[in-house]
């Protein structure tokens, strides 16, 4: 493996430049910083990272935590992460908060003991520990929220628009010709369950709906909508709109259950589009979430913030997308 010292004299330029490539490659020329990349790549020269923490008092490393592992939808944000962490010098630790405070406060600790440059969580709370190093550092403080968007806390954001996004769901379904249709939301406490709770009542409420919707509260997993499912399938609902693919999935186990078909007696839209979503059985409409560019993005922004640069904007808000399947069709006569 080839050192800094040969990488920089097949490059024609010094170490310390190499050494810019690699850590701040926004302080040198595009045509150096691709030139010295491609040598880098076919030389494959790799960094001593240990060796550089410790000459900048950088961990060279980003702390990712999710609310829930188990869930699907957080590996796809996770690799987007970590690809962008890659590409701009920086690994991903992960940690698995589990909806725990607690939890949620002994990750924030690896960024007060410096084992980490900066934070990126994915749920909805900041951890309570990191409250004064906000309020000292305000924007400059080197913490980043992704997927949910809560402004009060102060921090930059990565998201969709989930009000719209859960608009389009019910728009979807009205188009079809359903008129009583279930909601089975995520948990009240989570602000995108409000957001994509108020999007779907505003709908519905622009076709003369809203006391046609039937809201029954849930938490993103399959058996919490299987449970409500069973409940809505006695209030003559036609079509269900479930916050979540897993939520979606617990919905068609449920009709199944009774004996009914999807989309024959009952159409079933999720949120999410997990990667299995088109398998399943029917394949289901759902809203797509560009879950690894919000990875991605959520680390740019962090990245920015490490090495002072200004960013253009600090909420970013990407496009969703209406998948339609054949989890979903006009009501049955």
């Amino acid at each position: 493996m080839p050192t800094i010292i040969e990488v920089a004299a097949m490059a024609g330029v010094s170490t310390a430049t190499v050494s810019r490539v690699l850590s701040r490659p926004e302080q040198v020329s595009e045509e150096t910083r691709r030139r010295v990349l491609e040598i880098v790549h076919t030389s494959g020269y790799a960094p001593n990272v240990a060796a550089r923490s410790l000459r900048t008092l950088r961990a060279a490393k980003i702390l990712l935590t999710v609310p829930d592992i188990s869930n699907a939808f957080f590996a796809s944000v996770i690799r987007g992460a970590e690809e962008a962490a890659r590409d701009a010098g920086y690994s991903v630790v992960v940690g698995d908060t589990r909806h725990d405070p607690a939890v949620e406060d002994q990750y924030a600790d690896m960024l007060s003991r410096r084992e980490v440059d900066g934070l990126i969580f994915l749920g909805h709370r900041l951890p309570a520990r990191l409250a004064a190093l906000l309020a000292r550092k305000g924007a400059a403080a080197p913490i980043v929220n992704g997927c949910e968007y809560s402004p009060e806390i102060g921090v930059p954001s990565v998201h969709i628009d989930n009000a719209a996004a859960s608009a389009d769901a019910i728009e979807h379904l009205i188009a079809l010709g359903h008129r009583a249709i279930g909601v089975i939301t995520g948990p009240e406490i989570s602000p995108i369950s409000r957001d994509r709770l108020a999007g779907a009542i505003a709908a519905a409420e622009r076709h003369g709906l809203g006391d046609r919707l039937l809201v029954r509260i849930g938490d993103y997993a399959a058996e919490s909508a299987f449970e409500r499912t069973a409940d809505l399938l006695t209030r003559n609902v036609t079509a269900i709109f479930c916050f979540s693919d897993e939520m979606a999935m617990g919905a068609l186990s449920a009709i199944g259950d009774a004996g009914l078909s999807c989309p024959g007696d009952i159409s079933v839209m999720g949120f999410d589009d997990l990667p299995l979503a088109r398998y399943f059985q029917p394949a289901l409409t759902t809203i797509a979430q560009p879950k690894g560019l919000i990875g991605r993005r959520a680390v740019e922004l962090l990245v920015d913030i490490l090495r002072g640069v200004e960013s253009p904007s600090q909420q970013v808000t990407l496009q969703h997308e209406l998948v339609v399947r054949r989890s979903t069709a006009p009501p049955a006569e």
